[in-house]
């Protein structure tokens, strides 16, 4: 008699995106483990189908089945539901539309799913600089994407690198806010809800993926805006949980961080990493004020959608 095989869905949620083909590449050239079998599903979250024919190229290529779904229009969540919805395993991973995933990404996302008995599980993003990039950015890394750890634990998490266990009590229904979807967020709004829920976050140091850092995200303006938001979310996540004298107290110690942050900058204006990495930190709790207060949420994704 044999074990019944692991079973896994690797969702990858696409808006007329080419590099979705070097994507599902890369998932063609997967060592997989031993007694697991894999499906990956697509999502297209544009007007029309524009990634069917891209998928179905592809698909022709990989030795798993490929499903791949429709679901407009302009809205990531929709997306990523679509693929919680489809999904038919023990575990779903996510990985983003513009990354490439190492041969040994999902081994090593499940061993440490194995290790840990975590119902998340982390990894790593590589950023892949243009040789064009300015110098202090590449020199700090300023798009890589990695876990924050907080009191040693991780409180929230991330889609572009991600390992789930379908059957976790914190995962159970569980989906991505619509209203979240065209500024961005809707990840971490997610994932503050399963460790809120009790669900238990890990990270795999070495299950990497890579993602080319286009020139239009490599500008102080790009990473500016993304800070912002996600201080927006931060804050919305927190005004869920406290209001009155809360609230009021959270908008203070944010407004300290903030102002301590500037000054700091301002003391190393010449020394542009640092320099720079402390701007966009107190740009993340400006970001934190706006969100506790209902500020209006940007939408960098939506205009970036619009111009692709």
């Amino acid at each position: 008699m044999t074990d019944k095989p692991l079973r896994v869905d690797i969702a990858v949620c696409t808006f007329r995106r080419e590099a979705l083909a070097e994507t599902l590449a890369s998932l063609a050239r997967l060592i997989v483990p031993p007694g697991v079998r894999l499906r990956v599903i697509v999502a297209d979250n544009d007007a029309e189908p524009s990634a069917h024919a891209r998928v179905e190229a592809a698909a022709a290529h990989l030795s798993m089945d490929v499903l791949y779904v429709h679901c407009p229009a302009g809205n990531i969540s929709i997306a990523r539901n679509a693929c919680l919805d489809q999904a038919d395993a023990d575990f779903i991973a996510f990985v983003d539309d513009d990354e490439t995933v190492e041969p040994h990404w999902l081994d090593r996302l499940l061993a440490e799913a194995a290790r840990s008995e975590a119902d998340v599980v982390l990894g790593p993003v590589r950023a892949l600089y243009r040789a064009d990039a300015p110098g202090w950015m590449r020199q700090g890394d300023f798009h890589a994407t990695r876990p924050v750890w907080v009191k040693g634990e991780i409180r929230t998490g991330y889609t572009c690198n991600v390992l789930m266990r379908l059957a976790a009590p914190a995962l159970a229904a569980r989906r991505f806010d619509l209203s979240l979807g065209r500024s961005g967020g809707e990840d971490t709004a997610f994932f503050d809800q399963v460790h809120q829920a009790g669900g238990r976050i890990a990270f795999a140091s070495d299950a990497w993926v890579n993602e080319p850092v286009p020139s239009s995200r490599a500008s102080f303006t790009w990473l500016a805006q993304r800070r912002l938001r996600m201080g927006q979310t931060h804050g919305r996540l927190l005004a869920e949980r406290h209001d009155g004298a809360a609230r009021m107290s959270a908008a203070v110690l944010a407004a300290g961080k903030c102002a301590t942050c500037l000054a700091g900058a301002g003391a190393l204006a010449f020394l542009p990493v640092r320099r720079n990495r402390l701007l966009l930190r107190g740009l993340l709790h400006a970001g934190v004020i706006g969100g506790l207060f209902g500020a209006r949420a940007i939408e960098p994704y939506g205009l970036e959608a619009a111009a692709r």
